[in-house]
């Protein structure tokens, strides 16, 4: 897959292609349905299937206060976008000079002339411009004869419209259960291994302390997950806990997985955490014992929903963009 850093980048290297516009935060199952379209769109006529997105994400430059985390990283996106089957991926570069930008300078300068699109695709809500002026309407109207533009309507699953904030919402509530339905895949956290207290191994259950990348973070509690690390092959089942182990009087938030059959010295290596189901939510315990027990008990349960998983694979992705 090709990666342009900007529109000025990529001209010329996409005559006629097909384009999707969007932040695609997470390629959920609705981005899917929209690349899907492009790259029939673009295959069809023996052309590029493309996506534009925007970095960093558009709130994050006019409205930082009220951004939402990101549900995943640059690179985590990048990848994800690759195993969808795109040609290429154009990154251009968001400021409060560009968001100054008119519906005609985004449509004829930066899809007609910059990317030379024949097929621009894009979400039933879509917007664009200074003061999101643009709309689907006014990009088919600006568009002309130029480029066709083609509109998706919302996806659903189970009744519920697949959107970034939905997943969000879920993902902070700790329901990554339903979060995965509606990106079709697990919830994904990516960050590295760092040393931490040290003790799960006191107690016989070692963890990896984990320093996410990832903006987005489930809620509080324990989790059955799946893990992939650097220098450690393939996909490994285990439990993780988000909190502040109240047990032990802990007040910083950490992120452990304990891996289960394996015991490897990750300390620096990258790994991804896919988030499967919660089991509890963070809980004070009288002591080392009755705390044992209970994650004795987690374990277990996490293994076996670990072992059922049939989804997608999944390994960990470098940091940065």
């Amino acid at each position: 897959m090709e990666i342009y850093r900007s529109v000025a980048e990529a001209h010329g290297h996409l005559p006629g292609c097909a384009v999707a516009i969007g932040n695609f935060d997470g390629v959920h199952l609705g981005h899917r349905r929209l690349i899907d379209t492009t790259r029939a769109l673009a295959h069809a006529g023996g052309r590029k299937s493309v996506l534009l997105t925007f970095e960093p994400h558009p709130a994050q430059v006019l409205s930082p206060q009220y951004a939402p985390p990101r549900i995943a990283t640059l690179p985590r996106k990048l990848q994800l976008l690759e195993e969808a089957g795109l040609d290429a991926v154009v990154i251009q570069p968001f400021d409060r000079a560009y968001a100054g930008h008119s519906p005609e300078e985004f449509v004829r300068g930066d899809l007609i002339e910059g990317l030379q699109a024949a097929d621009v695709v894009v979400g039933h809500d879509f917007t664009f411009g200074k003061g999101r002026a643009g709309n689907v309407t006014v990009l088919a109207a600006l568009a002309g004869d130029d480029a066709r533009v083609h509109t998706i309507p919302a996806v659903t699953v189970e009744g519920l419209v697949v959107s970034s904030s939905k997943i969000r919402e879920f993902v902070l509530a700790g329901r990554v259960a339903p979060a995965c339905r509606l990106l079709g895949r697990p919830f994904l956290l990516d960050g590295k291994v760092v040393p931490g207290r040290g003790r799960g191994r006191t107690i016989g259950i070692p963890t990896a302390n984990v320093a996410p990348d990832t903006e987005l973070v489930p809620a509080t509690g324990v989790y059955a997950v799946l893990a992939a690390a650097e220098g450690l092959e393939g996909v490994h089942g285990g439990a993780a806990n988000i909190g502040v182990k109240p047990t032990f009087g802990q007040e910083e938030q950490t992120v452990e997985v304990h891996l289960f059959d394996v015991s490897p010295d990750l300390y620096g290596k990258r790994i991804a955490v896919a988030f499967l189901e919660r089991l509890r939510g963070e809980a004070r315990f009288s002591g080392p014992e009755e705390l044992v027990a209970q994650i004795r008990r987690d374990i277990e349960q996490a293994r076996a929903i670990a072992a059922s998983y049939a989804g997608p694979r999944f390994g960990p992705v470098g940091e940065g963009a």
